[in-house]
């Protein structure tokens, strides 16, 4: 059976890009085969971050994915840092990765410019993340375009681990999104959607109230013109075209024709009204789950040890076929 894995960082409240743009195709992926999802935090530390609430923000990403469609019954969600596993898993494939590689990565350059200083975790960032994606030896990884480089790096890693030291892994391919990939911030659409680098107005979080939801989609910049039309200078009507596909179903052709002849005035306020759908049963089961965290901390300690248990072949599998001497279970 195929291996889904596929990760996302506890940086601040998810927002609607990253539902579209991800979680929702977590949710689809979840039947493609086993499937294996991670709230990320040991990535989350590799930039400068606030240590009290880091806790907070992996139980709210953990009950966001759940909140959206993530089954414990279908698929195993967990915590990085309680799979011990995927810190030392990093460590001997570093052995494999090169300092060239690393240095062309482009998010590490994106990240680290203008800064005095960057962390070495920040560097060897993407050797973690192949780490995350072997230890399952995952056949199918769902990212976005932006993590392209950092899978390819994987499956380099991969080959020239398997070269080296037998064959151990497969070589995951990356399922990237077709569309909604890039949701642009409502207030500046020529920058994506983000909790750490956008506008407030311009950044629909997940749990927003409806009424906020609304607001923030319907004074959402545009353009003088009045054609809801994709194209050269329509940035900000494109971004809610796309989300309203998303939202409906509904073709960005079928939504330009439906439209056509019509102000925005009244498709700001229709693409309001399906995004304010979309996000409310997300929202209303969101705070059941952060209500009471008894089911929360139970789902993730189920999957720790589901993770574990595979993770932990795959880290002896890789000790012994490196040459380590590797003790007997239970001894």
């Amino acid at each position: 059976m195929a291996r889904v894995f596929s990760g996302i960082q506890p940086t601040g409240t998810k927002h609607l890009g990253n539902y579209i743009g991800a979680i929702r195709h977590y949710v689809a992926d979840q039947d493609q085969g086993e499937a294996f999802y991670c709230v990320v935090d040991l990535h989350a530390i590799s930039v400068p971050y606030e240590p009290a609430t880091l806790h907070e923000n992996t139980l709210d990403t953990a009950a966001t994915l759940l909140a959206a469609g993530l089954d414990p019954a279908r698929c195993t969600l967990f915590v990085q840092s309680h799979v011990a596993a995927h810190a030392y898993g990093a460590w001997l494939l570093g052995s494999v990765a090169t300092m060239g590689e690393l240095n062309r990565m482009t998010q590490f350059k994106e990240k680290s410019t203008g800064r005095d200083s960057v962390s070495a975790d920040l560097f060897t960032y993407p050797v973690l993340q192949a780490a995350d994606i072997l230890l399952y030896k995952a056949d199918r990884v769902p990212v976005g375009d932006d993590q392209r480089q950092h899978l390819e790096l994987a499956r380099n890693i991969a080959q020239r681990f398997n070269s080296r030291f037998g064959e151990l892994f497969p070589l995951p391919e990356a399922a990237i999104p077709t569309s909604g990939d890039r949701v642009m911030d409502l207030q500046e659409p020529d920058n994506k959607m983000s909790t750490t680098r956008g506008t407030p107005q311009g950044t629909v979080l997940v749990v927003d109230p409806p009424e906020v939801v609304a607001r923030k989609i319907r004074s959402a910049v545009t353009d003088s013109g009045r054609e809801v039309r994709r194209g050269e200078g329509k940035q900000g009507i494109e971004n809610l075209i796309e989300i309203l596909s998303v939202a409906t179903g509904e073709s960005p052709e079928a939504i330009e024709a439906a439209y056509d002849g019509k102000g925005y005035g009244d498709f700001k306020g229709d693409v309001a009204d399906a995004v304010v759908e979309l996000l409310r049963p997300i929202r209303e089961r969101y705070l059941e789950l952060r209500a009471d965290e008894t089911e929360l901390i139970g789902i993730l300690a189920r999957g720790r040890d589901r993770a574990s248990q595979v993770a932990d072949l795959t880290l002896a599998e890789m000790l012994a076929a490196m040459g380590f001497r590797v003790p007997p279970r239970g001894g």
